[in-house]
C-alpha cells in the first residue's frame, strides 16, 4: 500500500453487513477500522444517562448544555483490522451500545446538527494522521469526501432484518423478526430523509447490492476497487 495515510469510506444502511466487511478490509490492508455508528450510539447513551432519560425518547435541544455533554466524550482508537478498539475517555466501548434501543436512540440523536458536527470533527481527527477503513452512513459524502475509495453497500430491508435477527440470537438477545424488520424500515426512513447528511451514495462510490451476494464475493469486489484506487493515488 502507499506510504501516505489514506481513507476507505464504506457506507450503507443498517444491517447491510458494513461492520463485518469493514473489519475484514481493514485487516487485509493492515489499517485501523473506524465504526462511526458506534460513536453515535456511545454519545446517545451518554446523553441519555447524563439526563436521567433511560429511553432517550427526546433529543435535548441544541445549546451549551448539549455541547458540554458532547465534550465529555473523547474518542480514540487502538489496534488495526479486526482488533481495532474504539475508546471513549480511554475506556473501550463495549456491547452495551449494540442493543436495538441504542440503535434507535442513535438514529434520533443523529438528526441533531450539533451532534453531527461534533462527531464529524471527532472522526476527521481520528483519520487525520493514519489510514482507516471508515464505516458509517455519510463517510463518503460528508466526513471523508477525499477518501481514496468509496463503497456503498445496500440490501433489501427483509434481508437485513434476518441478518440482524441472527446476530442478536448469537448474542443471546431475544427479538421478534417482524418487529425488527419494521425497526429497520423506520431507521432507513430516518437516515434517508433527514435534512442533514442524508444516507445516499457519493457520486463516485462503488455501489454493491449484497441481498443475494455472500460476504466473500462482496469482499473480493471491495478489495479489487480499493486496490485500483490506492494504486491510482500513488504518486
Amino acid at each position: 500500500m502507499n506510504a501516505r495515510p489514506f481513507i476507505v469510506a464504506l457506507d450503507g444502511p443498517a444491517g447491510v453487513g458494513k461492520s463485518t466487511l469493514a473489519k475484514r478490509v481493514a485487516e487485509a490492508l493492515g489499517v485501523a477500522y473506524l465504526d462511526t455508528g458506534a460513536m453515535f450510539r456511545t454519545v446517545a447513551l451518554h446523553v441519555a444517562k447524563s439526563l436521567g432519560n433511560t429511553d432517550a425518547a427526546e433529543t435535548p435541544a441544541e445549546g451549551p448544555k448539549l455541547q458540554a455533554l458532547l465534550k465529555q466524550c473523547i474518542f480514540s482508537l487502538q489496534g488495526v483490522g479486526d482488533q481495532t478498539r474504539l475508546l471513549c475517555n480511554s475506556k473501550v466501548v463495549g456491547d452495551e451500545i449494540r442493543s436495538e434501543e441504542a440503535g434507535m436512540m442513535a438514529a434520533k440523536i443523529a438528526r441533531t446538527p450539533q451532534v453531527r458536527e461534533f462527531l464529524k470533527q471527532a472522526q476527521q481527527r481520528l483519520g487525520k494522521n493514519f489510514s482507516l477503513v471508515a464505516e458509517g452512513r455519510d463517510m463518503g459524502t460528508v466526513v471523508f469526501p477525499e477518501a481514496v475509495c468509496k463503497i456503498f453497500l445496500d440490501a433489501a430491508p427483509e434481508v437485513r432484518a434476518m441478518r440482524r435477527y441472527r446476530q442478536l440470537q448469537d448474542m443471546g438477545e431475544a427479538t421478534d423478526l417482524a418487529a425488527l424488520t419494521q425497526q429497520i424500515r423506520l431507521r432507513d426512513d430516518e437516515d434517508r430523509n433527514r435534512a442533514i447528511a442524508p444516507l445516499r451514495p457519493a457520486g463516485d462510490a462503488h455501489i454493491i447490492d449484497t441481498s443475494h451476494t455472500d460476504m466473500d464475493q462482496v469482499f473480493a469486489l471491495v478489495m479489487q476497487a480499493v486496490g485500483q484506487a490506492v494504486d491510482q493515488a500513488r504518486p
